[in-house]
């Protein structure tokens, strides 16, 4: 674990900080035993809960409204962001599955978000959509293996 926190400093990445400094806390106090399992059962459902809370904020501010919506749908990029919208939920949706059923491939997802955060200048965008890029290209490559047998 202090191999992520000092991977997560050097790549600066506040969230893989904040979540190994947790987990680390909790381990330090000895609650480990008792709030790891339901960590692992309902961290994801926790964690989307809170996006979708984030998400909403603004239309339960008034910031964004029906209106805006219809407004901006009058345009074919606002077209492309709402497909864009579905698409990536549909993928993370996938991913959430890929999380349950494989777990140990998060290690793999968090090493590749490190790596794209810390080589490339990318964004931490969290392991749900990358799970669900993941799940496509297993399904991708499993059909194409079916082929050839």
């Amino acid at each position: 674990m202090l191999i992520l926190l000092a991977i997560g400093l050097f790549a600066k990445n506040q969230s893989l900080i904040i979540a190994v400094l947790f987990l680390l806390i909790i381990q330090w106090f000895g609650l480990g035993e008792k709030v790891f399992p339901l960590m692992q059962q309902k961290g994801i459902q926790i964690g989307v809960t809170i996006i979708t809370i984030a998400v909403l904020v603004p239309i339960m501010t008034g910031e964004i409204g029906f209106k805006d919506l219809q407004h901006a749908l009058k345009t074919y990029y606002a077209w492309v962001a709402l497909i864009s919208g579905i698409l990536v939920a549909i993928i993370a949706a996938n991913g959430i599955e890929l999380l349950k059923t494989d777990p140990h491939i998060t290690t793999a997802l968090v090493f590749g978000t490190i790596l794209a955060v810390a080589l490339f200048n990318g964004v931490a965008v969290g392991p749900l959509i990358g799970a669900g890029i993941a799940y496509i290209a297993i399904k991708v490559v499993e059909y194409f293996s079916s082929m050839g047998s």
